[in-house]
């Protein structure tokens, strides 16, 4: 049994995300765990809410909420939309956990020794405005790079070059927008990135089986310009982990906290160490997934993102546990995402644009969204949302091709032999055709789902269940049972077992249309098929069923029209 530790990128606190943030992390991820797990894998499958940082005390001020009790209410919001979206984390953490602050502390502290922190004086903007230092992402301006005239302070959206506000034309306060700023001084920590520059390219350079997307953005940051810099860890803020040398204090650093993206990845640790926790586990059960001098060697770790969070889980995440000098797990493969656009533009929380979580399940249950997301996953580029595109595919393939089958398949059986699965018939040359050309399918999408190549892994599971369709109707049961009924009754067997198959390898996809086939099949503890031939004899003769209800409704046109007008943002 293979052991995998997933993660998928935390979501920020401010705020339910849209349906282009889901599909680029939590998604795909939640398809991967579900698909390990039913293999019979050992799979920890981690995630939590992003909870410092200036945008979280801003939210929590236009909330009017203490910050802290604004992040507690919001990690409630954004775990219970997740599972809703049937998101099988086994935790979903927090990153103002108190075991994220002592694990911060502990690697500032374990980078300070071994030399890799600098404290530098620097000039900070700060907006007379807004009474307060800005924070890199809360100063706009153009970038030097590209032009991009909404370039932030710590990176370009458009061309991803990392910048500091000072490198930005003609800055503006990002939360008053106020061009009324002044350059004053502090001091800060800065993570020596520049001395682990060789190690992390090697480190880069051994990953052969990564994404072109996630390897050409580390290169890039590595190698353009100057190449990888130094970065800054710690911010003049409030709200955050107070800076601390592990468990000492930092002299000259008082009143000050740790960059939310320093602690953020740090969490990706800490969530074990809280599920540990949640569930009455000991120590050595969370660090038997992280520490490979304590059972975590055999482990392999995937991490889910999109593009724009690549650079920090390929150089800032890996710098900071490669210069502790101590045996934590990195990640073996690295699975990013680019970006899904919607309707022409992109996704817009201030203009009302775009589907949101929250609203998307109001309309329609998870499993809808759940199989247009994935089988239009933006891999190799941007792919786009449109209603006209999602109302086709769900009825074409969840209503039209697996619906139908499963319905088609009872009710014949039900009509015709009662509500048992009938005996009698043995295989002939269409069944066994049949069988192997869907034991080479389920062996493509096996390959596929390995290898996370989620579009693929979705069209090859289609072609199974319309292969199921085109069985019946070239046999046509239906009109064999006059003539031949023991015929018939084998292909209406044969059919009832193709429903199972088909609803145990669409589980990491739509699990809760998987669950009611099963559930009516009464199938409730079927397993992933080892033997093909043999799982489809497992609805035996006599072997009771039930007719599901309708497992997808079709999208009207009434329904389509009206969902692109409400979500327009126009």
């Amino acid at each position: 049994m293979a052991r995998h530790l997933i993660t998928s990128a935390i979501p920020y606190i401010n705020g339910i995300k849209h349906l282009g943030n889901l599909v680029g992390s939590q998604l795909p991820a939640d398809l991967y765990a579900r698909y390990q797990r039913a293999k019979g894998n050992e799979v920890l499958f981690l995630c939590a809410t992003d909870e410092h940082g200036t945008p979280a005390e801003l939210a929590a001020a236009k909330a009017g909420e203490p910050v802290a009790e604004y992040c507690a209410r919001m990690h409630k919001v954004q775990a219970e939309i997740a599972k809703e979206f049937l998101l099988s984390f086994d935790h979903f953490g927090r990153s103002s956990s108190p075991q994220n602050h002592a694990l911060t502390q502990h690697f500032a502290g374990k980078l300070a020794d071994a030399g890799l922190i600098r404290e530098v004086s620097e000039k900070q903007v700060y907006s007379i405005a807004d009474r307060r230092f800005l924070p890199d992402r809360y100063i706009e301006g153009t970038c030097p790079n590209c032009g991009y005239e909404k370039a932030r302070g710590d990176q370009c959206e458009n061309c991803t070059k990392q910048l500091d506000p000072t490198d930005l034309i003609n800055p503006r306060s990002a939360i008053s927008g106020s061009t009324d700023l002044e350059v004053r001084e502090t001091k800060h920590l800065y993570l020596r990135q520049s001395a682990l520059k060789d190690e992390l390219d090697a480190w880069i350079d051994s990953k052969t089986d990564w994404p072109v997307l996630t390897t050409s953005i580390a290169k890039k940051w590595l190698h353009d310009g100057e190449g990888l810099r130094d970065r800054g860890i710690t911010r003049d803020l409030q709200w955050g982990v107070p800076v601390k040398r592990g468990h000492e204090a930092w002299p000259g650093m008082e009143g000050k906290v740790f960059y939310v993206w320093f602690d953020a990845p740090i969490e990706y640790i800490a969530c074990a160490a809280e599920w540990a926790e949640a569930n009455g586990l000991e120590d050595a059960e969370w660090e038997r997934w992280w520490r490979t001098d304590k059972g975590a060697q055999d482990v392999r770790y995937t991490q889910f993102m999109g593009k724009d969070n690549v650079p920090f889980h390929t150089l800032s995440f890996p710098a900071t546990i490669l210069g502790s000098g101590e045996p934590w797990k990195m990640v073996d493969h690295l699975k990013s995402f680019n970006y899904l656009n919607y309707d022409g533009g992109q996704f817009s929380t201030s203009q009302g644009r775009g589907i949101f979580m929250d609203q998307a399940l109001a309309i329609l249950p998870a499993d809808y969204w759940r199989w247009w997301l994935l089988s239009h996953a933006p891999e190799s580029s941007d792919s786009e949302f449109t209603w006209e595109n999602f109302q086709a595919t769900v009825n074409k393939d969840l209503a039209d091709v697996l619906g139908n089958f499963v319905s088609r398949i009872t009710k014949f059986c039900n009509a015709k032999f009662g509500d048992h699965v009938p005996e009698g018939g043995d295989h002939g040359d269409a069944e066994r055709v049949l069988i192997a050309d869907t034991a080479q399918r389920l062996a493509r999408y096996e390959e596929f789902m390995e290898a996370m190549e989620v579009r693929k892994a979705a069209q090859e599971l289609r072609a199974i269940w319309a292969s199921g369709n085109e069985y019946l109707q070239a046999t046509a049961p239906w009109s064999t049972f006059k003539s031949d009924p023991q015929t018939a009754a084998m292909q209406t067997r044969l059919g009832l077992n193709l429903a199972a198959l088909y609803a145990v390898l669409s589980a990491p996809f739509i699990p809760d249309a998987s669950s009611r086939i099963l559930n009516h099949l009464g199938m409730k503890d079927a397993k992933w098929p080892g033997d093909l031939k043999q799982f489809l004899a497992t609805l035996a003769p006599g072997h009771h069923f039930e007719i599901p209800p309708v497992l997808f409704a079709k999208i009207t046109d009434e329904d389509r029209e009206g969902w692109q007008v409400r979500f327009s943002g126009k």
